[in-house]
């Protein structure tokens, strides 16, 4: 079993990369072999909407990574997305791979049967969390993958989802921020219970 995590975040190991940790973390505790990509250490040119892949599982641009990351998403078991909310969306790196995964999923739905899930976090108390999150759990819907959330089944429903703040309060009138998302602990714990629930899923389905 594998899980593959892609950090859509410009800022290479910082809060986004230290959520997807905390979700392959869990999953390695129970049993998962992990790995997580950091999409800034590849090249990935925008789609050319040449339409070549509405006929077959192909993209007509081979000079890039790409085709890597689509063997590494092909070859997991569990796929989990994370980035930052810029807009209320996810970054642009982030929005450029899912614009180049479209081989993946017009003429078939090659990760079809794969469990996913995601995670992000903003600045903001309520910075646009839940929209980023829609969207990467519905691009992954859209891919055929099963998608997880971060309930507790058995304890409740604590948050919407993995989606941390960096807000910390207002002192004098004046926010005040946290150091990083790791001092965000529901957000965390949201993010371990995304692994373990990814992992149930896939041995659910007997992928695992």
């Amino acid at each position: 079993m594998k899980i593959l995590a892609i950090n859509g975040s410009h800022r290479k190991g910082k809060n986004t990369a230290a959520m997807l940790q905390a979700v392959l973390e869990e999953a390695a505790r129970a049993g998962a072999e992990t790995e997580l990509v950091e999409l800034t250490d590849y090249q990935i040119k925008p789609c050319q909407a040449c339409n070549r892949c509405l006929g077959k599982t192909e993209c007509s641009i081979k000079d890039d990574d790409m085709a890597k990351l689509g063997e590494k998403m092909l070859a997991a078991d569990g796929i989990v997305l994370g980035s930052p909310v810029y807009w209320a969306n996810v970054t642009g790196l982030m929005k450029n791979f899912i614009d180049r995964t479209r081989w993946m999923h017009m003429a078939k739905n090659m990760l079809h049967g794969k469990v996913g899930g995601a995670v992000t976090h903003a600045g903001l108390r309520n910075g646009g969390q839940e929209q980023a999150l829609n969207i990467m759990n519905r691009f992954l819907a859209a891919q055929g993958l099963f998608v997880v959330d971060t309930r507790n089944q058995e304890g409740g429903i604590y948050n919407g989802g993995a989606m941390g703040t960096m807000f910390n309060d207002l002192r004098e009138g004046r926010p005040s921020w946290k150091k990083g998302v790791h001092e965000d602990t529901l957000a965390m714990e949201e993010c371990r219970r995304l692994g373990r629930n990814m992992v149930e899923m896939i041995k659910r389905l007997g992928n695992g």
